[in-house]
């Protein structure tokens, strides 16, 4: 088992069905109230990029694809389109985007996250992919040009000179997602006109 550090086709991911999944365990009382435990601390996501596969190319590239990571053995890289940056959507990632850590004068390491916020509550997700030169980093509101590197596997920030105490340290990034295949198998339909699909791709999201 391992993790192949190449990215699935955007020209296939962006035509891809799916999001974050959480499990629930909900109890029903006789009296009709209900409990709720949180089984997961944190949501994992699932695709099905077969509705990305538009042409016979399409087809190829996955098919070769799937063999090259012998299926669900190997994981990779997956561009969730509709969620691969710190800020919206809409806008370009800047420095200030998210907070990472807060320096104490020794600490010299911080993880990637992405905070998710309605109301009062708010859902931190770990960032582990990060994609290699998309990250601008800032310690108390001002752009670093180097002092730091990133790890790219790991998602870890690494400073030369450990940040002074009560400085905030904040990240703009992108990021993928690393994910599996989550079937051993393709069912390939080939039709008289010599087009192809497949009827489902399912990936889902490693947890280490």
């Amino acid at each position: 088992m391992a993790f192949h550090d190449i990215r699935f086709p955007d020209n296939i991911s962006r035509g891809a069905r799916g999001g974050p999944e959480r499990r629930t365990q909900i109890v029903e009382l006789a009296s009709g109230d209900e409990e709720r435990n949180a089984s997961w601390a944190n949501s994992r996501r699932r695709y099905d990029v077969s509705y990305g596969i538009r042409r016979t190319d399409d087809l190829a590239a996955v098919v070769a694809f799937f063999e090259a990571r012998n299926g669900r053995l190997h994981g990779f890289r997956f561009k969730d389109w509709s969620d691969y940056k710190s800020c919206a959507p809409s806008g370009m990632p800047a420095a200030t985007d998210q907070v990472i850590g807060t320096g104490d004068g020794s600490q010299t390491e911080f993880q990637l996250v992405k905070r998710y916020t309605s109301g009062a509550q708010t859902w931190v997700r770990t960032i582990t992919k990060p994609v290699a030169g998309s990250s601008i980093i800032a310690v108390n509101g001002s752009p670093l040009a180097s002092g730091w590197t990133l790890d790219s596997a790991t998602g870890i920030v690494t400073f030369s000179a450990a940040p002074g105490p009560s400085i905030a340290i904040t990240a703009g990034f992108e990021f993928d997602v690393p994910v599996r295949f989550d079937s051993d198998a393709l069912d390939v339909t080939l039709d008289i006109e010599r087009l192809g699909s497949i009827t489902s791709i399912p990936l889902v999201e490693i947890r280490r």
